[in-house]
């Protein structure tokens, strides 16, 4: 399974939900009719994708068998899977947002700088952004930067210095 977002809330009273989408794409989701929702560690649960659409910065989405608000709330917070195969394969040096997503970062150093909590598409490159003791900081996903990703280890190594976190 491939983590591809999560239920931010409920959507409405209709038991659409919102959707944090951690995909490069806003709209990648939409395009698997069935989803799989649970947490990081289980169960999973594979559900049908009623209707779905852009929302804003979002995605708002009507799950089977979640009928009213109340049904909708509950989902908050669980996470949004498809299976890998259902993906398209990568080359080498490209990673799916979804897998970056919780990897420690370490500079070259060996300093921890924190997790990985989101990318960001700012037009000239992707940018990660990395929550860690000293708050969020912002990556840029450059070579210049990005000198490893590990995901063995799930660990992103950069040229980036701990001075630049105060």
């Amino acid at each position: 399974m491939v983590i591809m977002g999560r239920v931010a809330s409920a959507h409405g009273i209709r038991g659409w939900v919102k959707i944090q989408p951690f995909t490069e794409y806003l709209d990648s989701l939409l395009d698997y009719d069935t989803w799989w929702i649970g947490q990081e560690h289980g169960p999973w649960r594979e559900i049908k994708v009623e209707q779905s659409e852009v929302h804003n910065k979002t995605l708002a989405a009507l799950l089977a068998d979640c009928p009213d608000r109340n049904a909708a709330e509950r989902l908050k917070g669980q996470l949004i899977a498809v299976p890998r195969s259902s993906l398209p394969e990568q080359d080498e040096d490209e990673y799916y947002w979804s897998d970056l997503i919780g990897m420690s970062v370490v500079n070259e150093a060996n300093e921890p700088l924190g997790t990985v909590a989101n990318l960001l598409e700012t037009g000239a490159n992707d940018v990660l952004t990395v929550r860690g003791e000293s708050g969020e900081i912002l990556i840029p996903f450059v070579d210049a930067v990005i000198k490893q990703v590990d995901t063995a280890t799930r660990t992103i190594r950069v040229a980036w210095s701990a001075d630049y976190l105060k």
